[in-house]
């Protein structure tokens, strides 16, 4: 038994229905790749659209379950006491269940043009990317988060008694449930509607979700590495005032799309590349922590994640973000494989890996293990971290060229033009998409049957290893060095997108944006492939240096 507080147990099954989404949202996205190389695969049984919701859809839903695990395993140590309304916290995950099962389930009706519409609402699903949920399930969702909301502020002090991270946590899950109210309702006008959409889609994302997410973050470091709460709580409260103070005005990068006043375009770009401000504080944050006072690290599947989810949110919300938010370049990279790129990066990277350290973090704890075997979960953050990487790289470069051959040559889509020329990117889609399939795999494995199936070894060196070459302690300005080049690539990234305005370019001329894109985008994801190995493997070094067995109890815990 390693908890303090019974009702935390409530977040197991939580962290459980994520790993079993995440395995099935993979699978999806496997497909998907195969029908990009083959249009025809499976057409009229599951049509490419139907298969595209699913994989979004399963993405977003896993996310959130991570994100509810994770805030009902952190709410009691938030607040000193058990969670309230654990029958409520039992009924939100059978609700879950039932919106998952729904999702999956009527995306069919898409295909067959079945919106169920009545008192002009469409009540079974409704199309709208991202939210293809219907009326009904729109309502259920908004019952869910009111029923997140209650349980977060019921169990937290009052307020007067607040630190940062429960400022944090209240203002994520209030908007969380407010936010998602503008979904729900019908505008005939599509540029209206899709001002909604976006607002939903984006404001989540860009304000309400980083929110949480930097609130969790600070409250991981607290928890595995005993760093200092009212220091963390100060990066806390500065990380969420650049949030919402870029990221709110910001969003209005989207509105250049949906006939909004041209003013925007300015407003929009200006604040858009405020954005990864409060992503460079969160990242360096992090180092700080890590490195306060040369505590090996117990649970290093838990940190992999950990700092993965805090560099991905580095390189692909804010660098990537950063490199198409003008309108000069959005101009090129709008709803292409550029896009697509940023978004696995962003989404999956940021949120999706907390979910996976909080839930490395939380299970062995609930399952009562006190040392478990780290190996597979170390394999699992590679492979899943190498593979999601290639994905942003091939996706990039497929997009360059997409851009170059559609947008800026006017070849035509469909009669085959754009398909040839981006062959060798739809090629390589799969091939690092089952990488990252069988590091999920292995994570899956790792997370359900972690405490069940037998622990045959403790990931114990033999001799304590000498902190040399990329073991040696990672100096600040190391790290300062390492993400000056990721910043360098992406400026020469969005040079790139920016040639697609030149007239040699639109004349015909591809050397200049493939050469940029070619060397930004490999510059940047290998750069992010080898920091991350370098932080990993001195922070694994500080462990072997230390005696006695592994043992995933944590500073703040043991304390």
């Amino acid at each position: 038994m390693r908890i303090e507080y019974q009702t935390q147990r409530l977040s197991l099954r939580f962290f459980m229905l994520m790993a079993v989404l995440f395995f099935f949202q993979v699978g999806f996205g496997l497909l998907l790749a195969a029908q990009h190389i083959d249009p025809t695969l499976l057409a009229g049984t599951l049509n490419f659209n139907v298969t595209r919701a699913e994989h979004l859809n399963l993405g977003i839903l896993w996310i959130l379950s991570g994100f509810i695990g994770t805030i009902l395993f952190v709410g009691p140590l938030l607040s000193g006491r058990e969670l309230a309304a654990p029958g409520l916290i039992k009924l939100l995950f059978y609700v879950l269940i039932a919106l998952v099962v729904w999702n999956v389930v009527t995306q069919a009706l898409a295909q067959q043009g079945i919106a169920g519409w009545w008192a002009g609402q469409p009540w079974l699903q409704e199309g709208l990317e991202y939210l293809e949920g219907g009326r009904i399930v729109d309502v259920v969702i908004l019952i869910g988060f009111a029923i997140v909301c209650y349980v977060v502020l019921r169990t937290f002090p009052a307020v007067k008694d607040w630190n940062e991270i429960h400022w944090g946590l209240g203002i994520g899950v209030v908007a969380l449930t407010l936010v998602w109210i503008f979904g729900m309702f019908f505008v005939e006008r599509i540029d209206l509607q899709e001002y909604f959409r976006w607002y939903v889609v984006h404001y989540w994302v860009e304000g309400v979700w980083e929110v949480i997410h930097i609130s969790l973050i600070g409250f991981l470091l607290v928890l595995m590495f005993g760093a200092d709460l009212k220091s963390v709580g100060y990066a806390v409260f500065w990380g969420i005032s650049l949030v919402w103070l870029s990221g709110l005005i910001g969003n209005a990068h989207h509105y250049f799309w949906i006939g909004t006043p041209e003013f925007w375009q300015f407003w929009g770009s200006l604040f858009s590349a405020l954005e990864p401000l409060p992503l460079i504080f969160c990242f360096w944050h992090v180092y700080l922590d890590a490195h306060q006072d040369n505590k090996p690290v117990t649970n290093m599947p838990a940190f992999a994640f950990l700092l993965g989810s805090v560099v991905l949110e580095q390189v692909g919300a804010g660098i990537l973000g950063f490199t198409m938010t003008f309108a000069l370049t959005n101009a090129w990279s709008h709803g292409t494989w550029v896009t697509l790129s940023h978004a696995h990066l962003a989404l999956f990277g940021t949120f999706g890996m907390l979910g996976l350290a909080a839930a490395y973090y939380a299970v062995p704890l609930m399952r009562g293990i006190d040392a478990f075997d780290q190996r597979l979960g170390k394999l699992g953050f590679w492979l899943v971290f190498t593979g999601i990487l290639g994905l942003g790289f091939v996706f990039a470069i497929g997009g360059t060229v997409q851009v170059f051959v559609y947008r800026t040559l006017g070849l035509d889509w469909f009669g085959g033009d754009v398909g040839p020329a981006m062959l060798t990117m739809k090629l390589l889609v799969p091939l690092f998409g089952l990488v990252f399939a069988v590091g999920v795999c292995a994570v899956v494995f790792d997370l359900l049957t972690m405490g069940i199936r037998t622990q045959h070894a403790i990931d114990t060196p033999d001799r304590a290893l000498a902190p040399l070459g990329w073991a040696r302690r990672l100096q600040g300005w190391e790290a300062g060095v390492w993400l000056l080049f990721m910043w360098i690539f992406g400026a020469i990234i969005t040079l790139g997108l920016l040639s697609f305005n030149l007239r040699t370019v639109q004349e015909g001329n591809a050397m200049l944006p493939y050469i940029m894109g070619g060397v930004g985008y490999s510059g940047l994801l290998l750069t992010t492939l080898f920091f991350v190995a370098r932080f990993l493997r001195s922070l694994d070094a500080r462990t072997h240096e230390s005696t006695g067995p592994s043992s995933v109890l944590t500073p703040a815990l043991q304390s």
